[in-house]
C-alpha cells in the first residue's frame, strides 16, 4: 500500500513538473520570437542600386536577430532637411545629407548626439568629424569626405597649359566647337568667383543668419569686378551655363570639353572620355587685370538616425552599416565617391584615382560650407541675370546691393 501511494504521489508531481516546465517553454518561445523592424532610408536617386544592396547585406547580417522590412526612398541629399524637417515623425529613419543642413537639423531636435564617439573618431578623416559635429558633438555619421567640385577636362581639345587659367579653357572650347560648362543657377559653384578675392561671406554667430561683403565698393577686388568677369566670360562662345545633369549629357553626347562638378559624375566621365578624361584643380579666372584662383566649397555627405524613429537601436546600426569600412569601398567602386574613413582612403585605389586627386588638389582653396539659408536665391538671381548677359540692363552695383541684402537678410 505505502509503495501504491508512493507512486501516485511521485506521478502527481511529475504530471506538475512536467505542466511548468511547458509554461516555461512557451515563455521562452515568446521571448525569443524575433522582432519586426520596418525602417525607411533616404537618399540620393543616384545611390539606388547601392544602397539596395548595402541595406540586402545589413538584412543577412542581422537576420536571425529581426524581421526586416527597409525601404528605401529616393530624397535630394540637399533639401533632405525642408523634408524631415517638415514632419519628422513621418520622416525617414536613416538619411543621407548635406553636412551644411546639420546644424539646422541638431538645433530641430532631429537628431541626437550620437554614443559611440571614440571609435567613429579613430577611422575617420578629421575634417569629416568636423562636418559631422556641432559643439565638439558628433551628430551624425561621416559618409564621404568628398562634397566638393573641381574641373574635368577632355584633353584631346584642352592641353594641360591651357587648363590652368579659363580664358584657356574657353578658347580652346570654343576653337573645337565645345564649351566649357558651369552651373550659375547653382549658387554652391557660383561662390567660386568670390572665395578668393578678399569679399566674404558666412554664418553669423546666431548659426543662422549671413553677413556678406560682396557687394563692397572698394579695395583691391571690388564686387562689381567680379561681375563684370562673369559677364565677360558668359559673353564666351565657349561658355554654357548648364546644370551638373546637363554638363553630363554633354560629356556624353560630345558638345562639351569641360566642366566643373564633383567626384559623383567620375565614373559616367570617364566611361564617355576614356583616355582621354583628366581632372585638375579649378582654373584662374581674369578679373581686375588679375588671375584669381577660383575658390570651392568643401563638405561631406553624412548618414543620420532620425531622434524620433520607433527603432533607434537598428538605425543606429543601419547607419553604423552603410557608413563602414566595406561599404565606403564599395561605395567608391560603384560610385567613385571619396571617403571618410582613414584606411579606405589611403588605399592605393583611392590615391590613384583622377577626381580625388583633383579634388584633394582643389582643397587648398577651399571652405567648409557654413552658409544660413538664405544664401542661395539671391545668389542664384543675381548669377542668372550674369549668365544671360544682363539682359535687364539694371546697373551692376545695384543688383550687388539686392543681392547681399538678400543674403544677410534676418
Amino acid at each position: 500500500m505505502r509503495k501504491i501511494l508512493c507512486t501516485l504521489f511521485l506521478n502527481v508531481l511529475c504530471a506538475l513538473s512536467l505542466t511548468g516546465c511547458h509554461t516555461d517553454r512557451r515563455t521562452d518561445t515568446a521571448d525569443t520570437e524575433k522582432q519586426k523592424v520596418e525602417l525607411v532610408v533616404w537618399g540620393a536617386e543616384e545611390d539606388t542600386e547601392l544602397m539596395n544592396q548595402i541595406i540586402q547585406s545589413f538584412k543577412a547580417k542581422y537576420q536571425n536577430e529581426a524581421d526586416f522590412s527597409i525601404t528605401f526612398e529616393v530624397q535630394s541629399e540637399s533639401h533632405c532637411k525642408d523634408a524631415l524637417l517638415g514632419g519628422l515623425e513621418e520622416g525617414a529613419d536613416v538619411f543621407t545629407f548635406a553636412d551644411d543642413q546639420l546644424h539646422a537639423l541638431a538645433a530641430a531636435g532631429a537628431l541626437d548626439p550620437i554614443g559611440n564617439v571614440d571609435e567613429i573618431k579613430s577611422d575617420t578623416l578629421q575634417n569629416a568629424i568636423d562636418a559631422a559635429s556641432v559643439n565638439d558633438k558628433l551628430y551624425a555619421y561621416p559618409l564621404t569626405a568628398d562634397n566638393g567640385y573641381f574641373l574635368y577636362y577632355n584633353k584631346q581639345y584642352i592641353s594641360e597649359e591651357q587648363v590652368k587659367t579659363l580664358d584657356g579653357i574657353l578658347q580652346a572650347a570654343a576653337a573645337n566647337g565645345k564649351y566649357f560648362t558651369m552651373d550659375w543657377s547653382s549658387a554652391w559653384y557660383v561662390y567660386s568667383f568670390f572665395g578668393n578675392t578678399g569679399l566674404k561671406v558666412g554664418l553669423n554667430d546666431d548659426g543662422i543668419t549671413n553677413f556678406c561683403t560682396w557687394n563692397q565698393s572698394d579695395g583691391t577686388i571690388r564686387g562689381i569686378d567680379v561681375a563684370q568677369a562673369m559677364l565677360q566670360i558668359a559673353g564666351s562662345p565657349g561658355f554654357s551655363n548648364r546644370t551638373d545633369e546637363e554638363f553630363l549629357n554633354g560629356v556624353k553626347d560630345g558638345s562639351v570639353a569641360a566642366g566643373i562638378s564633383g567626384v559623383w559624375n567620375s565614373v559616367e566621365v570617364a566611361k564617355a572620355w576614356g583616355e582621354n578624361a583628366a581632372a585638375t584643380k579649378l582654373p584662374t579666372y581674369t578679373c581686375s587685370g588679375s588671375q584669381i584662383q577660383m575658390a570651392s566649397f568643401s563638405g561631406c555627405k553624412l548618414i543620420g538616425v532620425n531622434a524620433y524613429s520607433e527603432y533607434p537601436k537598428w538605425s543606429a546600426l543601419l547607419a553604423e552599416w552603410i557608413t563602414n569600412e566595406e561599404n565606403q569601398r564599395l561605395r567608391f567602386e560603384m560610385r567613385g565617391q571619396g571617403p571618410s574613413n582613414t584606411t579606405v582612403a589611403d588605399s592605393q585605389e583611392i590615391q590613384q584615382s583622377p577626381a580625388i586627386a583633383a579634388l584633394i588638389e582643389q582643397s587648398e582653396f577651399s571652405q567648409l560650407q557654413r552658409i544660413g539659408g538664405k544664401f542661395w536665391d539671391p545668389v542664384s538671381t543675381f548669377a542668372g541675370n550674369m549668365a544671360a548677359g544682363n539682359p535687364s540692363g539694371i546697373d551692376l552695383q545695384e543688383q550687388l546691393d539686392e543681392m547681399v541684402e538678400g543674403i544677410s537678410a534676418r
